[in-house]
């Protein structure tokens, strides 16, 4: 009989203990630092690419004579310095990791920008026809990030309001629920850089 009785009663225990689990939250913030990982996941795939596009364009670039070697020097630096960036999910909650990859990220779009921006002076380029696919490609890829980096914003955002909301901030501070970091905006950011010329365009 006893042992029919404590059974019954740890049966009864995790049915309430889960049952206090759900009703503070438990469920609804592991769902959503799943999608806070998930929205990552895509920021992370679109960075790739658009590293995955700079060597051909670098290559197709150094073909045009006399093209500035600071401007290359500076987008394979910047490149490299993201490549050494790497940022896993725990990471997220990390002010300080976060915001190193973001600057490094951002000096990288920077230095795309002046190399596409310096480009335009060197007509034999704009008749080039793998430099104008690999432009048309890295615009496609800008715009995804810019895109990605909103939605990731979004879940964040969401997810952070979830973790410091009564009672469920019980929850996320018994089990290490932390506050996510958001892309902050800097100059410019508001949009992806402009990498459209105008080809007959007077000089």
């Amino acid at each position: 009989m006893k042992s029919v009785f404590y059974k019954s009663l740890l049966v009864f225990t995790a049915f309430v203990f889960a049952s206090s689990f759900y009703g503070c939250g438990y469920n609804t913030l592991v769902t959503m630092e799943e999608g806070v990982n998930s929205a990552w996941s895509q920021v992370e795939n679109q960075y790739q690419r658009r590293a995955d596009l700079i060597p051909n364009l670098v290559s197709t670039v150094q073909g045009a004579a006399d093209f500035e070697k600071s401007v290359l020097t500076e987008v394979t630096d910047a490149r490299s310095r993201v490549g050494q960036m790497k940022l896993s999910a725990d990471d997220l909650s990390d002010p300080e990791k976060f915001k190193m990859f973001q600057q490094a990220q951002d000096q990288l779009s920077s230095a795309l920008s002046r190399l596409l921006v310096v480009s335009e002076n060197y007509p034999q380029l704009k008749a080039n026809e793998s430099f104008l696919q690999l432009q048309s490609q890295l615009e496609g890829t800008e715009n995804r990030i810019s895109v990605e980096r909103r939605r990731f914003n979004e879940a964040v955002q969401a997810y952070n309001t979830e973790t410091r909301s009564f009672p469920t901030l019980i929850m996320a501070k018994i089990f290490g629920f932390k506050e996510k970091e958001y892309f902050k905006s800097v100059s410019g950011s508001e949009k992806a850089p402009d990498v459209n010329f105008d080809f007959n365009k007077k000089k």
